[in-house]
């Protein structure tokens, strides 16, 4: 098959490289000129593992290509996906769809032929309404269909999750549109029985934010039982556990932390929520997720505060990880901006390291330090914070850190060691949800 994905941020791309690996001709367009000539240099706009390699690969074969010529890259296209950002909007929280729709409209100037329009990025439902109103007046005899399909990567392993996903989500009511979608991810029923769920296009739009906002509502969840586990006396981890045995829970995003960000499910809840309130129909539980996630950040800067003390003045807080999660430089809604905000807001100096993300930190974190490695971050501290769950923080030297600090105060927001471990290193240790 032909494909054309419009945006190569992290959807467009990952989806562009995995398809031409499957074997499909895929040209992926972007107007942003240095991007383009970055990827044909193979430099990637952003850091996921594996990526680079396998984009390197597939220009090779033949199979992909970077333009930044969108008439050039729809012309033949069987499917053209629509992969573009849609951050929330200023002032009401409603994803920006203004890209989506411009993305249409210069579609609908150049298309040559029947084509399947397929928005992968994450729309609003109704989006998919709009874009083929669009297509409509602006190129009435191109017989193009417009399907929704959303995306499920997850940051730090999208390659794995599109080529071996949970499930393909194909919106459409056109048998027509469907078998082109059937034949796109027809290469995925030859290594797995992943199911293709073909829905109504606007069931597919919910899917996805529906999705989001109830992994959401889990994760904080578990971190409103981790305040009540340190106040009673219970361990987090052990309940988590105990409950994510259980079929019907599940033991995925139990782990109790400092917080969700990233590039989904800040915004995503946010416009599920503009959604429901435009059709008056409250949500009540992804309200109270939103406001009790954003609250969360925050406090976990005076959870160090009180680690410290009470009084982090004039002192130095070292802070390991930056990005809202391992294997990825993504700094967006990261708790990390929350809690270091916090520490200096109360007179502390950071210093900060992480493996992948201090180049997208330096615009967004003010009078930081950012260190060398994680001894660095350290050295002379008065307290050491873990914030992002890193595999080079999973096994770090604890000895070695104990006596390279000015005061050997752990903050474990992630529970990546057990207390005994820590203490016998000589350090004080504060975890999530232990008393």
């Amino acid at each position: 098959m032909r494909i054309t994905m419009i945006g190569t941020g992290y959807v467009g791309l990952v989806s562009g490289a995995c398809f031409s690996d499957f074997g499909h001709d895929v040209v992926c367009v972007d107007k942003d000129e240095r991007k383009i000539a970055a990827l044909h240099d193979n430099i990637m706009p952003i850091y996921e593992p594996g990526l680079a390699e396998l984009v390197a690969t597939n220009v090779r074969a033949g199979r992909l290509a970077f333009t930044t010529n969108l008439a050039e890259g729809v012309k033949d296209a069987d499917a053209i996906f629509i992969a573009v950002g849609t951050p929330s909007r200023r002032g009401d929280g409603h994803a920006d769809l203004s890209y989506v729709f411009a993305a249409a409209r210069e579609i609908a100037e150049n298309l040559t032929r029947p084509s399947v329009i397929v928005t992968k990025s994450t729309v609003p439902v109704g989006t998919g309404d709009e874009v083929e109103r669009i297509l409509a007046e602006l190129a009435p005899q191109s017989g193009a269909k417009v399907v929704s399909n959303p995306e499920f990567l997850r940051e730090g392993a999208a390659i794995s999750d599109f080529k071996r996903p949970d499930r393909v989500v194909v919106g459409s009511d056109d048998e027509a549109a469907r078998a082109v979608m059937a034949e796109i991810y027809r290469p995925l029923s030859l290594n797995q029985s992943a199911p293709v769920l073909f829905t109504g296009r606007r069931t597919a739009e919910l899917i996805k934010y529906a999705a989001n906002a109830f992994l959401a509502v889990k994760i904080t969840f578990i971190n409103e039982i981790a305040d009540l586990c340190e106040q009673v006396g219970a361990d987090v981890q052990e309940v988590a556990r105990g409950i994510g045995l259980d079929n019907r829970i599940g033991r995925k995003f139990l782990n109790a932390g400092p917080g969700y960000g990233g590039s989904c499910f800040p915004k995503d809840t946010l416009a599920l929520l503009k959604t429901a309130d435009d059709a008056e129909v409250p949500l009540r539980i992804v309200e109270a997720t939103v406001a009790v996630n954003d609250t969360r950040k925050r406090a976990m800067g005076r959870k160090v505060i009180k680690a410290m003390g009470g009084d982090a003045r004039g002192k130095t807080v070292g802070v390991l990880g930056l990005t809202f999660k391992p294997d990825t430089d993504d700094m967006r809604d990261a708790p990390s901006l929350s809690v270091i905000q916090a520490l200096q807001d109360a007179g502390a100096t950071v210093r900060a390291y992480d493996p992948e993300g201090i180049e997208q930190a330096r615009p967004m974190l003010k009078d930081v330090t950012f260190a060398t490695d994680a001894y660095a971050a350290a050295d002379g501290a008065d307290a050491l914070v873990i914030v992002t769950e890193w595999d080079e923080f999973r096994a770090l030297d604890l000895k070695r850190i104990a006596a390279a600090m000015a005061s050997p105060t752990l903050v474990d927001l992630r529970n990546i060691y057990p207390r005994d471990e820590v203490e016998r290193a000589g350090l004080r240790v504060t975890g999530i949800g232990k008393s």
